[in-house]
């Protein structure tokens, strides 16, 4: 699985924008949560420049990009088997282009009402 970071904080009003670095943290967390229950493994990908001392979780590989969008099309690209590949993301420019190679996508609203109930 690879999750569009900035796409899940963006999908909930909870007044993530007056802390990016404490939402981006606690995100992170419920992503190793949700991952340590799930038993999957799970790439997050984070628009800018990484935070100091971000402990990623088992489980959970965080990355830092100039564009996630990016990063995440390569990701999927550069895969053997991206069909076995599901990116989390609410950007429908980002969906066709990973469901083109053959990924499924889910959109980051949902996703999070998963891993952080409301």
């Amino acid at each position: 699985m690879i999750v569009d970071g900035n796409n899940v904080l963006g999908s909930r009003p909870d007044g993530w924008w007056r802390d990016r670095g404490g939402a981006t943290r606690r995100l992170v967390e419920r992503l190793g949560a949700w991952a340590a229950a799930s038993g999957e493994d799970l790439v997050v990908v984070f628009d800018g420049r990484p935070l100091p001392d971000l402990a990623a979780p088992a489980r959970v590989e965080v990355r830092f990009a100039p564009s996630a969008d990016e990063a995440i099309a390569a990701l999927v690209e550069a895969d053997p088997a991206p069909e076995r590949l599901r990116v989390v993301t609410s950007d429908a420019e980002l969906g066709r282009r990973v469901s083109a190679h053959g990924a499924a996508v889910t959109g980051a609203g949902g996703f999070r009402d998963r891993i952080d109930p409301r």
